[in-house]
This record gives C-alpha cells, sequence and structure tokens, in this order.
C-alpha cells in the first residue's frame, strides 16, 4: 500500500524508483534541505502516479459491470408465465394474513396494501404460452382435468379483445385454476375436520386447528354442525359465472386495476370507490393484492354471511343426496348478493347455461403435493 512508503528512507526510495525506470542524478554532498525535499515529494507523487495506473484496468471493469450493462431492460413476461405454470411463486415477499373484517371473519384473506405485488402478463403472452402447454378448453371439457396455472392479475389487453369469444376463453382459462384450487383447499379442511369427528380422542394439535377453523367460518359456540354446513365447495360453474357477471368477463376497473373479481364491498378496508356512486356512498369494491385472493374471499363469503344462510342450506341438502352440487338451483339462493335481486339469479343462469360452465364442474385440479393427491 502507498501508506507503507512513508517509512522509508532515501536509499529505498530511489531503488524503487531505479526499478519502474525512473532516472536519479547523484546528489552532492553539500546539497541542501530544499533540494531532498523537492526529491522526495517527486518520489511520493510518482509512485502515487504508479498505484492509479495499476488500479485502472479493474475500476472500469467494475465501473462496466455495475452501471453499464444493468442499463439494459429484458422483456420478462414470458420467464415469468414460465415460473408461473411451473408451480413458483411471482410475489416478490411473503403475504402476511390480514384480518379486514371482524363481521365476515376473513382472517387469513391477503389484500392489497399499494401496488400488487404480483407481475402483470400482456394477454398475447398467456395466450402464446397457453397453447404451448396445450392448455385449452375443448381439452378440459372433455378430460376433465387442468394444470394447477396460476395467474397472479388479469391481463390489461382483455378489455380490448374484439372477439367475445376469445376474451370469454381466454377470462375462464385463468380464473378455472384458481376457483379449482381455493376448492381443494376446503376440501382437504373437510376431510380432516371429518376425520377428527370420527376420533373418540383428539389430540391438542387437531383441538386448536378446530379452533381456528371456528374463528376462520364465524361459527360461535363451536358447533360441530354449523361449521360442517359453512365449510364446503361453491360450485365451480357459479363461481365462474359470478366472476364473469361481476367484472364484464375481466374487463372492469376493479378486476383491472384491484384483482377483483367479484365485486365485494368494503367500508374500512382497501377498495376503489365506484366512478358512478353518489357523494354520501360509503362502500368501495374490495381489493386484493393477487386474484386468488379474490376467489379466497368470495368463498368465504358465501359460506359465512348470514344473507347466504339459505344458500348454504340448499347445498348441504344436496350433500346429503348424492354429494353433487347443482349450480342452477343455488342460484336461487343468491338473490341478496346484488341488488338486482331475481334479476341477478336470471342473470347468473343465462349465464352459465349459454356458456356451457356446468362442463367445469367435474373438473380436476393436478396435484402440486402429497396433500393434494390425497384430495383428488
Amino acid at each position: 500500500m502507498i501508506k507503507n512508503y512513508k517509512s522509508m528512507n532515501i536509499n529505498e526510495l530511489k531503488k524503487i524508483l531505479l526499478k519502474k525506470g525512473f532516472k536519479i542524478s547523484r546528489l552532492k554532498k553539500k546539497s541542501n534541505f530544499g533540494e531532498y525535499k523537492n526529491i522526495i515529494t517527486t518520489s511520493y507523487l510518482s509512485l502515487i502516479l504508479i498505484f492509479i495506473f495499476s488500479i485502472l484496468p479493474g475500476t472500469f471493469k467494475f465501473i462496466d459491470n455495475s452501471f453499464i450493462k444493468n442499463t439494459t431492460v429484458e422483456n420478462n413476461s414470458k420467464k415469468y408465465l414460465e415460473k408461473v405454470l411451473s408451480g413458483e411463486s411471482l410475489i416478490t415477499d411473503n403475504s402476511v394474513d390480514t384480518e379486514i373484517n371482524q363481521k365476515y371473519l376473513l382472517d387469513d384473506i391477503e389484500l392489497s396494501e399499494g401496488p400488487s405485488k404480483s407481475v402483470r402478463i400482456e394477454a398475447s403472452t398467456l395466450n402464446q404460452i397457453f397453447e404451448e402447454k396445450d392448455y385449452n378448453l375443448s381439452f378440459v371439457r372433455k378430460n376433465k382435468i387442468v394444470k394447477p396455472f396460476e395467474v397472479g392479475m388479469l391481463p390489461n389487453e382483455i378489455k380490448m379483445m374484439e372477439s367475445s369469444k376469445q376474451r370469454k376463453d381466454l377470462f375462464i382459462k385463468i380464473v378455472l385454476p384458481l376457483i379449482l384450487s381455493e376448492n381443494n383447499r376446503i376440501k382437504r379442511d373437510r376431510n380432516t375436520l371429518f376425520k377428527i369427528l370420527n376420533r373418540s380422542n383428539n389430540t391438542k394439535t387437531e383441538k386448536d386447528w378446530l379452533n381456528k377453523k371456528f374463528r376462520q367460518y364465524g361459527v360461535v359456540k363451536k358447533d360441530i354442525t354449523t361449521l360442517k354446513i359453512r365449510m364446503d365447495e361453491i360450485p365451480v360453474s357459479l363461481a365462474i359465472a359470478q366472476a364473469a357477471k361481476e367484472t364484464g368477463w375481466g374487463t372492469s376497473r376493479f378486476a383491472i386495476e384491484g384483482n377483483a373479481l367479484f365485486g365485494q364491498w368494503t367500508y374500512s378496508g382497501e377498495g376503489i370507490k365506484p366512478a358512478a356512486a353518489d357523494k354520501d356512498t360509503k362502500h368501495k369494491i374490495m381489493t386484493f393484492n393477487v386474484l386468488k385472493a379474490s376467489v379466497r374471499a368470495y368463498q368465504r363469503n358465501l359460506n359465512t354471511h348470514s344473507s347466504y344462510k339459505e344458500f348454504r342450506k340448499a347445498r348441504a341438502i344436496q350433500r346429503d343426496n348424492d354429494e353433487k352440487l347443482n349450480s342452477i338451483e343455488l342460484a336461487n339462493y343468491l338473490d341478496q348478493y346484488a341488488e338486482t335481486g331475481s334479476d341477478y339469479i336470471k342473470i347468473l343462469k343465462k349465464i352459465i347455461d349459454q356458456n356451457n360452465l356446468k362442463d367445469f364442474d367435474n373438473v380436476k385440479i393436478l396435484p402440486t403435493s402429497k396433500e393434494q393427491k390425497n384430495v383428488i
């Protein structure tokens, strides 16, 4: 290092300078102190210059690697989608379960806090990858199988598609795996519930799990019968129909900006205020971090809110009869979901029939874990 040269004497400095190719004239014996001082100063400056020039190549390389090359921006849309299709999450940090409303007890719903943490993929890229992965609705309808594709956000371009068929197909391809995945989540819980109830003695872990589910489903006094009725799936065709109705097949501002597929209201949580709302209107449309969180909130809403008590009773009766859920019949109990009441029910049934959505009711999503394999 340069600082080590400060302790050298004149002869040592001369030797170093001679090795570097410098010529040094002999000093006269009677040279005064000023001449010695000039030689020492020149020596120091020379050594400093030698050091600076020796590190310049490495400095330029560092600058090149750290600044110049990093200015290139890559189009990662397709790469991100490949991660999605392989089951890898695109969320950049761990989502925190948030209790958004004590009334509905949505204590494990991921809500957005600021910008979404997911990646928006272009519609053309989505269609291209779906085609490469042989993900088409004709195959799904025939074979009743879908891969666990998980898209976090709707593409902006979906609202600009001129073909209504292409727009509907893309919308269904996006929301279908999300709905099936959340239904499987409920199915796993339901299987666990019945296993626990069939045992004479339960462990502390099992009791803790039950208490958690009582809270999640808003069941008071730990009533097991109520929990069994509430902890159940929503028919896939009904969920797709409601998502299509509430978002205009994915074109609404709430769906694109807030990942809101089902138009749920909030008075205190994160949300988007409807543009046509009156000044006195206090509610907003609930927003979410990713589309999947919107599906989970929707299912929890139908499974816990008092407005859908009759819906849950009808579903329980269907379960007791043949274990199959009929979306057309269950739609009759959703008149309180929208202000239009009975007209809303008619629209849902029409969407289900015209788009053959019942074809998806028996579709299975391919498992991503051993736990899911035991369910499917």
